[in-house]
């Protein structure tokens, strides 16, 4: 029988990306599945997040990034344009944000087509891994969607059109992460359990076969 789990996913988010590669060959070997939750970054969930954080938090957090990166042997960094528009230097965050909610719509709308899961492993990989820049131009996303096993322009289609449904849906996901434990990502919740970050996947795996997890 095949165990599912909810996996907390921000585009914004390099554990996220991080996370992504080793979640593939977690389901190459485990009869599990994950449901792709998408939610928007900390930077517009949290207003002023980036205004008051501690200054030592972004360096470790890129020195950290790639160190897992390394030891993965994961293409890593930095994306070029960020996903999300904003004044490092002073944290302030731009209002509108075109990047980050067509990639997270983009995303729930293949989570409706059953590859949720498949468009965020390759249009993060677009994103994080160095190999494009202007992730967000031309055809990037709509080859990630195609290469995830998706008819690209219905998936842009159902973006255009039904933009405020799956932003509705992202604010719902928000919301259940809140009620699950945890406001970070990843996170991977089974049976009402939470699992904060990559580094969780082990616990995550030993909790699952508690339940019944068995190879394939």
């Amino acid at each position: 029988m095949t165990l599912e789990f909810d996996y907390y996913f921000s585009f914004r988010s390099p554990y996220s990306y991080l996370a992504a590669p080793q979640v593939e060959e977690l389901i190459a070997r485990y009869d599990l599945a994950p449901r792709m939750r998408i939610v928007t970054p900390i930077a517009i969930r949290i207003p002023g997040f980036f205004k008051s954080v501690n200054p030592l938090w972004p360096p470790y957090l890129l020195r950290d990034t790639f160190r897992i990166s390394q030891m993965n042997n994961i293409p890593y960094r930095w994306p070029r344009p960020d996903p999300i528009i904003m004044d490092i230097g002073s944290g302030e965050v731009a209002t509108e944000q075109p990047y980050i909610h067509r990639v997270s719509r983009m995303a729930v709308a293949a989570a409706h087509a059953g590859r949720g899961f498949e468009f965020a492993r390759r249009a993060s990989h677009k994103i994080w891994s160095g190999e494009v820049d202007s992730w967000h131009e031309g055809d990037h996303l709509a080859n990630a969607a195609t290469e995830a096993g998706l008819d690209a322009g219905a998936l842009e289609a159902q973006v255009r059109d039904s933009g405020d449904a799956l932003a509705a849906e992202i604010e719902q996901n928000e919301a259940d992460q809140r009620n699950a434990g945890h406001w970070g990502v990843p996170l991977f919740v089974f049976q009402n359990e939470p699992f904060f970050g990559q580094d969780r996947l082990d616990h995550l795996i030993w909790r699952m076969k508690q339940a019944g997890l068995s190879e394939r």
